[in-house]
């Protein structure tokens, strides 16, 4: 298993306080669902994002109370793990308040992706997931050369890819197992398309703050070089 654990910062530029300051939402929202025991379970229906639901336009408000929302420890923490590391460089280069809007809308744009390749589907979802594929997207389009630290548990070795290489990497798996889950029925309670739908918003966004913001990543790619 290998997962990142740094890159290459931007220097200058906004601070980066709501990339941690969603991060500390994320794990507070975590806390309060932990305390509820076996009220969890309607909790998570009440705000987790049901395709079905959505689809009908019903309780669109779920849009962005599932993206603050987890189904454990493993899935929060690899969550947040990547929104650490990718978030900031972004924010840093965009601004505050347009990272915020670019986060959100990412997450609602994931959501819509998975409730309309999941029409009929009840299970709630939940998670930052969407939110965060948006980030790497934009993020492999603003910094392509950014060297990413990735960690291999197997060998307790860590080693640096080019950030490119390393979110085309994880795209394509994505894909694979999305189009895995249409032809089999099963998604294996993973949301791939929330993922998918997630990324393709985010390179989106990224090659518009590419044009808007040159000047910034002009300098920040002579810095990676």
């Amino acid at each position: 298993m290998i997962f990142p654990i740094g890159d290459d910062q931007v220097k200058g530029g906004a601070k980066p306080m709501f990339s941690y300051a969603f991060i500390a939402m994320n794990v507070l929202v975590w806390l309060y669902e932990f305390s509820l025991g076996p009220a969890l379970g309607s909790f998570v229906t009440e705000y987790g994002s049901i395709p079905i639901e959505i689809n009908q336009g019903e309780d669109l408000f779920t849009l962005i109370t599932s993206m603050f929302m987890h189904g454990g420890w493993m899935h929060l923490i690899s969550n947040m793990l990547f929104l650490w590391v990718f978030a900031d460089n972004i924010e840093a280069t965009v601004g505050n308040l347009t990272f915020v809007a670019f986060y959100i809308t990412g997450g609602i744009a994931a959501s819509f992706a998975h409730a309309y390749f999941n029409p009929t589907s009840a299970v709630p979802c939940v998670g930052a997931s969407g939110a965060i594929a948006a980030v790497l997207g934009a993020y492999m389009v603003m910094f392509p050369k950014s060297q990413v630290k990735i960690m291999v548990i197997i060998f307790f070795r860590s080693f640096y890819m080019a950030a490119i290489f390393f979110l085309g990497f994880w795209i394509v798996q994505q894909l694979f197992s999305g189009f895995t889950s249409l032809s089999t029925d099963t998604s294996e309670g993973v949301a791939w398309w929330a993922h998918i739908g997630g990324f393709v918003y985010g390179v989106i966004c990224g090659l518009f703050f590419r044009m808007r913001f040159k000047t910034k990543l002009v300098g920040v790619q002579r810095a990676y070089s």
